[in-house]
């Protein structure tokens, strides 16, 4: 359907606390891009797959069922973090975001694209971004924008139904060495357990570089080291390959375009420097540092990390 073909999708993957939040908020000010406030957490509990019992659905790229009126597509997509802010604020991490929203007003333009464009899935993707940032009523707009941009852990796995779905579509998958990201995951309440998460990334990773064998010009693997270390090259690199221009904007996270001082909440990474990532690596014992290699270490070299820890 031409809806889909013509809409420029472009989706951040990582594996958890690999700097996919980070990398969301440095493209947030860009005057080309419609940048997505939080996660945009696509999936329902309809995709299942040999997957599914080890990554939540919430994270995964959605499938629909046959049959079902514009409305409650609309209500398919988890979006918890939308979703809490339009609905319970006070229970939200973002409350404190000057962010000015008309959720019955999204799902009426959601109703209104996938009356008149079809049902597809990826129409259904393609109008749930259009009709957020038709409903942002305090949204930053430059008048310049041509691309959306999403982010959700780990949707790497599924990218390319992403990439069937959008002929100009873009997967952006950002990894970071496993030590650093499992040292910020056990700041988490509930996190996962070292031996599960370094299966996990190993795996994840395994799948990214698969898929940027497969789609070299549209599937593109950043590590967070590089863009710490160098901002200008590294994001200069990425927007080349997709098609934007350069701005300076690119130089510091924001969100609808306000600089900031740190990332947190909208990810565990607080400061995005070379000599934070390497302290945080560095809060590991010695023997966690060593299990995590031992189940990443086949991985570990494709990136550059074998020798780091």
């Amino acid at each position: 359907m031409a809806y889909q073909d013509d809409f420029r999708m472009l989706m951040i993957s990582a594996m958890y606390e690999n700097g996919g939040n980070t990398t969301h908020r440095f493209l947030d000010g860009h005057p080309e891009l419609y940048v997505y406030p939080f996660e945009s957490q696509l999936g329902n509990a309809r995709q299942a797959d040999f997957l599914s019992s080890l990554y939540p659905f919430k994270y995964r790229y959605p499938d629909f069922p046959m049959g079902h009126s514009a409305g409650e597509y609309y209500e398919m997509f988890f979006d918890e973090e939308y979703k809490t802010v339009a609905r319970n604020p006070n229970a939200s991490k973002f409350r404190n975001a000057d962010f000015k929203i008309d959720e019955k007003l999204r799902k009426q333009a959601f109703v209104e694209i996938i009356e008149k464009q079809g049902t597809s899935r990826g129409n259904l993707v393609a109008a749930f971004f259009e009709a957020t940032f038709r409903s942002w009523l305090n949204l930053n707009k430059s008048g310049r924008e041509v691309a959306y941009v999403g982010y959700s852990p780990v949707i790497g796995f599924d990218a390319d139904r992403i990439l069937s779905d959008f002929k100009q579509g873009h997967v952006i998958h950002v990894v970071r060495n496993p030590w650093s990201a499992f040292a910020d995951t056990i700041k988490r309440p509930f996190p996962l357990s070292i031996e599960r998460y370094s299966w996990t990334w190993a795996m994840m990773q395994h799948h990214a570089l698969v898929f940027a064998a497969k789609f070299p010009d549209r599937f593109h693997i950043l590590r967070f080291e590089d863009l710490v270390a160098d901002r200008r090259g590294t994001l200069g690199k990425l927007a080349n390959q997709l098609g934007i221009s350069w701005d300076d904007s690119l130089l510091e996270p924001s969100w609808n375009g306000r600089k900031m001082e740190q990332v947190y909440p909208w990810g565990t990474i607080r400061t995005p420097t070379t000599e934070a990532n390497i302290a945080t690596m560095n809060e590991l014992t010695g023997e966690q540092k060593a299990v995590i290699k031992s189940i990443t270490g086949i991985m570990l070299p494709h990136f550059g990390y074998e020798k780091l820890a």
